[in-house]
């Protein structure tokens, strides 16, 4: 551990130690270090350093978490992609933007557009950024006139594609498909993405740099090549766990959460024997995506920059798999809430594991400490550092997640609360019910657990913002309404 020394010092320790070595050396930390930013799409704890699936296998995340920290208690603001990944990359939660929704991208909203978000905070005090892939939801960021990067790579895509698809699903949404058909994994989206960031690594990078690389999978569609699927045999493969009855003490404003969506409910997975092959192709692709992390890795360490370059990993949500009776995720519960988030790095000590709380929202702040930039003010979020330094050391926070307007996860290190804003609620012991099976809101003994949750709840609950739409709830006056469509007390739940 840094005993009586800062991260911040330890880096300017560390710069002043480079002037006195000699020109010949081996490539010495720079004067601030680099920051390599690895985003991951629809990613949930099913990864080896969280340990959510017995059988996956991520080699590349793993020797990442030993040598880094790994948050294994940390949570998405939103489980949705644009509100999350607006959220932690300019530091202000859902509820404060009013960012509900796959759209607006937040530079189209007036009072929102002036935001410096964490690329543009470094650049502004001398760093170079770079991007390829799926940092902001789909082209944000990318189109003619966004400033959020200065050097930018391959978009995020799925690459390869079969003739038709492979898995007839209810609402035959073209992404909503998963499987294997014969194409190379260098054809792959993700490939591309990694090809990228690696040649920068190992070219003519500037120094300092902010490299952000975002992979697709394992958001559908999970198309895999035989090698990932081989890994996962069909007749061994474990399903996660499910309890039929699950949704039998959660309120029923919790369906309207996803109400009508493309992803499919357990019922046809099941009753299409697609349950097995979902799975398979998540856990198939995740392996995958976990190949190409590798890619980076390895590129870093040849670069001679792995020394001086401070590594973050992370997932905007997570994702159902059949638990809670769904797939996909808009839910407040922590299969769709519950991320990796690791940091490895110069100061930082490998192998160590933090259990308290974390939130997406204290990339913003951590990162700019660890490099030393001042501090932005208005940030929601707050910094890791005392963590990183002693994994013990103790958080005041817990993490909260919202999914449209006025309904919030408060998650600590014990409890997951969720308020609706019907007023409804839920309350699960995740010691003793780690799956969320037993809604304990209404039983008077915890009551006192209830009230000390509730306080957490976001001060600001901003309205949607201008232009909001897809997937977009409201609750007014006693009535919710989906997408612009009343939901009637009585209305069946959709199947699909």
């Amino acid at each position: 551990m840094l005993s009586g020394v800062t991260l911040r010092n330890y880096f300017a320790l560390a710069a002043f130690s480079t002037l006195l070595l000699s020109c010949g050396a081996a490539p010495q930390p720079a004067a601030k270090p680099n920051v390599l930013f690895i985003a991951v799409d629809d990613l949930n704890d099913w990864v080896g350093p969280l340990r959510g699936h017995p059988q996956i296998q991520t080699p590349n995340m793993d020797r990442l978490a030993e040598r880094g920290v790994v948050f294994a208690n940390t949570h998405a603001q939103a489980p949705l992609c644009n509100p999350s990944r607006t959220s932690l990359m300019t530091g202000l939660r859902p509820s404060t933007t009013g960012g509900y929704g796959l759209a607006p991208w937040f530079r189209e909203v007036e009072a929102l557009s002036g935001l410096v978000t964490l690329p543009q905070h470094f650049e502004q005090n001398g760093y170079t950024t770079y991007s390829t892939g799926k940092i902001y939801h789909g082209g944000y960021g990318r189109r003619e006139g966004d400033t959020e990067f200065q050097h930018l790579g391959p978009a995020a895509s799925v690459g390869a594609l079969p003739e038709k698809k492979l898995v007839n699903t209810p609402s035959n949404h073209p992404l909503m498909d998963w499987g294997v058909f014969p194409h190379k994994d260098e054809d792959k989206g993700d490939w591309k993405v990694a090809s990228w960031a690696a040649e920068q690594l190992q070219g003519d990078i500037q120094e300092p740099f902010f490299l952000s690389a975002g992979f697709f999978l394992p958001h559908v569609p999970l198309y895999v090549t035989q090698k990932w699927i081989d890994m996962y045999p069909e007749e061994t493969v474990q399903l996660p766990p499910m309890l039929r009855e699950d949704r039998d003490d959660t309120p029923r404003f919790s369906w309207y959460l996803h109400w009508k969506l493309p992803e499919p409910r357990l019922r046809f997975l099941e009753e299409e024997n697609e349950w097995k092959n979902i799975v398979r192709s998540y856990l198939a692709a995740t392996s995958f995506m976990d190949s190409q992390v590798g890619r980076i890795l390895d590129a870093l360490e040849a670069s001679g920059h792995a020394d001086d370059t401070i590594v973050v990993l992370w997932s905007d949500h997570g994702y159902h798999l059949g638990e809670k009776l769904i797939s996909g995720k808009n839910t407040l519960w922590d299969r769709s809430t519950h991320v990796p988030l690791i940091f490895s790095g110069p100061g930082i000590v490998g192998g160590t594991r933090v259990n308290s709380p974390a939130e997406l929202l204290d990339m913003y702040p951590t990162l700019v400490e660890l490099v030393g930039l001042p501090q932005r003010d208005g940030l929601e979020g707050h910094s890791l550092v005392p963590q990183l330094r002693d994994p013990a050391a103790p958080r005041e926070w817990p993490a909260i997640t919202t999914h449209n307007h006025d309904n919030h996860g408060v998650r600590s290190s014990r409890w997951r609360y969720i308020r609706y804003a019907d007023g409804s609620e839920e309350l699960y012991d995740m010691e003793a019910d780690p799956n969320e099976w037993r809604n304990l809101a209404g039983e008077t003994e915890y009551a006192d657990v209830v009230s000390e949750h509730k306080r957490w709840l976001p001060e600001k609950s901003a309205p949607p913002a201008p232009g909001s739409a897809a997937r977009i709830l409201t609750y007014e006056n006693g009535g919710a309404t989906w997408e612009g469509e009343v939901i009637g007390d009585d209305d069946p739940i959709p199947e699909i």
